[in-house]
C-alpha cells in the first residue's frame, strides 16, 4: 500500500524536520519503504516550504506525491496553494488551527491542532 503525505507552511516551522522524522520513523519502526523530498525559497526563514513523504510496503517508483491522502498545513498561503490537490471526501487535512483560518467547506475529514500556539 502506498501512501503520499504532503506537508507545508513557512520556512522556521520544522517543515521540512516533519517530513524527514515521518520518513526516518516509518523506515526504521515500521519497515516502510520511503522516499522524502522538499522545497523551499531562498529566504531563510518565512519563505514558503513544503516536504513530501512516501511510504509504501514495496519498491517506490516515483517519489513525489501525486495524490496526497494527507495535507499537513502550518499557514494559510499553504492550505490556499495546495488545497486543490487532495480528494476533499478520502484525503485527511490536518491544520494549524492558530494560523489557518478559511478551511473550504467540502473537506470530509478534517484534523485542527493549536500548533503555533503550543509552540
Amino acid at each position: 500500500m502506498r501512501q503520499e503525505i504532503r506537508i507545508a507552511g513557512f520556512g522556521g516551522q520544522g517543515i521540512i524536520s516533519m517530513g524527514i522524522l515521518l520518513a526516518v520513523a516509518a523506515g526504521k519502526y515500521e519497515g516502510k519503504e520511503v522516499a522524502q523530498t522538499q522545497s523551499y525559497g531562498p529566504e531563510a526563514r518565512g519563505g514558503a516550504c513544503k516536504t513530501e513523504v512516501v511510504l509504501a510496503d514495496g519498491e517506490i517508483d516515483y517519489i513525489k506525491a501525486l495524490h496526497p491522502d494527507f495535507l499537513v498545513v502550518m499557514s494559510q498561503p499553504a492550505l490556499d496553494k495546495y488545497v486543490s490537490g487532495i480528494d476533499p471526501e478520502g484525503a485527511t487535512l490536518v491544520v494549524d488551527e492558530t494560523l489557518v483560518q478559511n478551511v473550504p467547506a467540502n473537506i470530509k475529514k478534517l484534523v485542527k491542532v493549536p500548533a503555533t500556539k503550543i509552540a
